[in-house]
């Protein structure tokens, strides 16, 4: 069994050199964020998730969490791994510093939640999921709400998690039936919800839950949904633990991964009602929680980013030590190991061409969220956040959609070992699975890109990220060992904007065929806009190359899988991109009873 090692040196390349730690280390509130803090953060995250986090993770898998007398029970030595991770104050590296938090930008957060999903997804989302509550009630939350929970929060002395969803109503959040009735300063929570991540446990001593639910009299579907903050625990003024809020978790899932981390179905109001508190408005529920929704959404994608992290380091140490076979065109000598068969390094790269495109867009994203947010300049605010919208459901959808296939290659590589549960390496598969569905499956983020983020703005934010895109060939054009990574690339971006194109016009007379189009469309400005970075990546490996500076090695291997994805990956574009112009009709020919 492999031991996961933090890929620190494309890490450290991708935020110092290809997105700059130096310009957000420049923004107003950024200012703690210098490489040499960036570079002992990640040195001690990565030796925590070494050592604290990763021998957990088969642990997990195996013991799973139990539901005991109506308590979750954490899998052995989870709670004591949290406690360590509290204290040293991960939890609120990114946290508001009135709160306790060190107010670190995303840039350096999102690289920890790579690490941590990584060594231990089934760890890692609780804090994720604690940060989206921070967020949403940092956001929405009135004073006295945010002085009650925001600290513990922060601290990670509390937990946080999202409830959405219920028995009857899946992702139509319109068909929620959860009701608040009013009383006094606070409403009484009566109803059901379902697929609860960390919802219950015992590895803190209160958990802080957002709800949503019905006020009396409210307008039917979504317009009609309230959010409220619910402890596990009742909250006295002077900030003490009070009585047991009237919350039972009454199930937990069987699920295929995540083993560790409890989904639960939890109960409000058998007795004679949970207590909650308003946030914000009524009736802009939905709203609000998609602030915590939006955070959580860019931390899915980063797990996929983790996990086929994870699935190729697994692979790897596997392809480098399992002997079969002897070399190709030798019929005598020694067996070497299976790196050296053709095809098991065509698939290896594979991965890592795959790994490095989706971390350096995902980090892009981060980078553009810490200048939405910091940016002195409002039209950089305005601009940043619109590239935050528009690549939030495409490093969420299509980060997600290639984790899955570079686990199950990571699987391949094993051969029938790898469906063997002892390698370690159908984890990776089985808990890369649920990252396509989580926080909307890739449908509902291909449907958002395509009808919120690009016909809703007519591509206004898509077009000017496509014209960034076509401005790199000037930077590329000169050199003649780029000419391929340039070409693909130009291709690529021609099948964005064809699609782009198609989607704008088709969108206001026949939503039905954009919607056919939408995931091959999402996938397609997956690919492309991996290739862009993975182009940029190649011109700084190029030029540190000819000055020969730095890690020459690592260079090297850059430029190398740049062009592997530029040859291998690249050229999928022209295909998604026929198939959103020209495929919908066939999605939507045949009649229900046809099938």
């Amino acid at each position: 069994m492999s031991t996961y090692s933090a890929p620190l040196k494309d890490m450290r390349f991708v935020i110092k050199e290809l997105i700059g730690i130096d310009d957000i280390a420049a923004l107003p509130g950024c200012g703690e964020a210098s490489a040499d803090v960036v570079d002992a953060v990640l040195d001690e995250a990565a030796k925590f998730a070494q050592e604290v986090l990763d021998p957990l993770n088969v642990i997990g898998d195996k013991q799973g969490a139990r539901l005991v007398d109506g308590k979750v029970v954490a899998p052995d030595g989870f709670a004591g791994a949290y406690k360590q991770f509290a204290e040293a104050g991960w939890n609120g590296l990114a946290g508001r510093p009135e709160y306790g938090g060190q107010g670190l930008p995303q840039i350096v957060a999102m690289p920890l939640q790579e690490i941590w999903s990584s060594a231990n997804m089934a760890f890692c989302l609780c804090p994720m999921l604690t940060s989206g509550v921070f967020e949403a009630l940092h956001v929405h939350g009135s004073p006295d709400l945010q002085k009650t929970y925001l600290p513990a929060l922060t601290s990670g002395t509390w937990t946080g998690t999202m409830n959405l969803t219920e028995p009857q109503a899946g992702s139509d959040l319109s068909a929620v039936r959860t009701r608040a009735e009013p009383e006094g300063d606070h409403y009484r929570i009566h109803g059901t919800k379902i697929f609860i991540t960390w919802g219950e446990h015992d590895m803190v001593e209160n958990i802080i839950h957002l709800v949503l639910a019905r006020t009396p009299g409210a307008p039917e579907g979504v317009k009609g949904i309230s959010l409220f903050v619910v402890p596990k625990f009742l909250v006295k003024t002077d900030g003490s633990l009070g009585e047991r809020n009237d919350i039972k978790c009454v199930s937990i899932e069987h699920k295929l991964g995540i083993h560790a981390s409890p989904t639960c179905v939890l109960a409000y109001g058998d007795d004679k009602g949970a207590v909650g508190h308003l946030v914000g408005e009524k009736n802009r529920g939905l709203e609000y929680m998609f602030t915590m929704m939006n955070n959580a959404r860019l931390g899915v994608g980063m797990e996929g980013v983790a996990l086929s992290e994870r699935a190729y380091q697994h692979a790897l140490d596997y392809a480098k030590t399992r002997v079969q076979g002897r070399a190709i065109g030798q019929r005598s000598g020694d067996r070497v190991t299976i790196i050296h068969h053709p095809d098991v390094r065509r698939m290896l790269m594979s991965m890592r061409a795959q790994i490095e495109a989706m971390r350096a867009l995902a980090y892009t994203a981060a980078a553009a969220l810490d200048k939405a947010k910091h940016h002195p300049d409002d039209t950089e605010r305005k601009n940043n956040q619109a590239l935050v919208d528009f690549l939030t459901p495409i490093v969420k959808g299509w980060c997600t959609e290639q984790a899955v296939d570079v686990a199950s290659t990571g699987v391949q590589i094993h051969g029938g070992m790898g469906y063997v549960e002892e390698t370690g390496a159908a984890q990776y598969l089985r808990d890369a699975r649920i990252t396509t569905i989580y926080e909307g499956t890739t449908g509902i983020q291909a449907n958002d890109l395509v009808g919120r983020k690009v016909a809703f703005e007519k591509g206004a934010t898509a077009k000017a990220v496509i014209a960034a895109m076509r401005a790199l060939d000037g930077e590329l054009a000169p050199d003649a060992e780029l000419a391929p990574i340039r070409a693909s690339l130009a291709a690529g971006v021609n099948a964005l904007e064809e699609a782009t194109d198609w989607l704008v016009a088709t969108y206001p007379a026949d939503a039905n065929a954009a919607a056919a189009s939408a995931v091959p469309y999402l996938k397609l400005c997956g690919i492309v806009a991996g290739g862009w970075q993975m182009a940029r990546a190649a011109l700084i490996a190029q030029k540190q190359l000819a000055a020969q500076q730095g890690d020459t090695e690592f260079y090297s291997a850059k430029l190398v899988t740049a062009h592997f994805y530029a040859e291998h990956i690249l050229p999928q574009a022209a295909a998604l991109g026929h198939t959103v112009v020209k495929g919908a009709g066939s999605v939507l020919a045949l009649e229900a009873a046809q099938f």
